[in-house]
């Protein structure tokens, strides 16, 4: 369990200056009004759009399979507006990182605080049930100004980098947990923690069942929540935030505890977790990670591939 953010003599190497050239400009940027740093990011989003081809294909994928009910324009229209937010999210994980909590807390709104205190106060351990929303790293920042918790994530490979989000997320988070530790996870929960946990993503076919994802008949699905939350004697509670219309603020609501979860079937439970995770999504589907290989994993390795 990582509990604090360490700087080493090696984050100097010349190797890195350039990196932390672009962190300084970034600082800069910061200085911006947030409405100008979303425009900054939407331009960004949409130059990006002409650079990384593949990761246009994936997304524009991802919207046919999961949305065939759009019209072909409806999706290239919701295709760019995910490339512009997903260009905006560089500045709402930079500010998640680098803002003071005042700064913080007069562009928040929070809704639900009450059913997370009342979980802990009968006794159990939280685990968020949360989507890849383009803004999750702002999510975690503001859910730690009432609630600090245990943030589950995946270390970097380039030191900076581990450096920055360690100490970035640590602003809000009282600890960091890797992903694959669920030990640790579950000695948190019964400590009467609250971690984050997402199901959203391909993981692969050895910890999967193929279940419904949106119009996808069998979406590779990990069953993780079920195993994690009866180990940790936890609650799950839905949790969604999204940037707001004016770009200027941030809103993040946390639903009730959900009633006989875990269940006797884990397969019926990742197919009621991925009913919520659609439900989320839908709330504002440009704002969700659609560049990621959601279908990647098939059935059986003899099929071909949806990509």
């Amino acid at each position: 369990m990582v509990t604090a953010s360490q700087f080493s003599r090696q984050l100097c190497h010349p190797r890195f200056w350039l990196l932390w050239l672009g962190v300084g400009l970034m600082r800069l940027i910061l200085l911006l009004p947030m409405r100008l740093q979303m425009k900054l990011g939407a331009t960004i989003g949409r130059l990006a759009m002409k650079l990384v081809k593949g990761r246009v294909k994936t997304a524009r994928r991802n919207l046919e399979l999961c949305f065939p009910e759009l019209t072909a324009e409806q999706q290239q229209q919701l295709l760019q507006r995910n490339f512009e937010e997903t260009g905006k999210a560089i500045f709402d994980t930079l500010n998640a990182w680098w803002l003071s909590d005042a700064q913080i807390q007069a562009r928040m709104t929070i809704k639900g605080r009450e059913y997370v205190e009342q979980t802990i106060a009968d006794g159990h351990g939280v685990i968020l049930f949360a989507v890849h929303c383009l803004p999750l790293e702002m999510g975690a920042r503001i859910f730690g100004q009432f609630q600090p918790g245990v943030g589950v994530y995946r270390p970097h490979n380039n030191p900076v980098m581990e450096y920055l989000q360690v100490k970035g997320r640590l602003r809000s988070n009282k600890a960091l947990v890797p992903k694959r530790d669920l030990r640790q996870m579950v000695r948190c929960l019964r400590d009467k923690e609250v971690i984050w946990y997402t199901a959203d993503q391909d993981f692969g076919r050895s910890s999967a069942v193929f279940i419904p994802f949106f119009a996808v008949k069998q979406a590779a699905t990990i069953t993780g929540g079920t195993t994690l939350a009866k180990l940790g004697k936890a609650k799950v509670l839905p949790f969604f935030v999204e940037r707001n219309a004016d770009d200027n603020g941030y809103t993040i609501e946390v639903m009730p505890p959900l009633d006989n979860f875990p269940g006797d079937d884990e397969v019926s439970d990742a197919i009621r977790g991925n009913a919520i995770v659609e439900e989320l999504i839908s709330r504002n589907p440009a704002q969700y990670m659609w560049l990621h290989r959601r279908f990647k994993t098939r059935p059986h390795q003899e099929d071909v591939s949806l990509y």
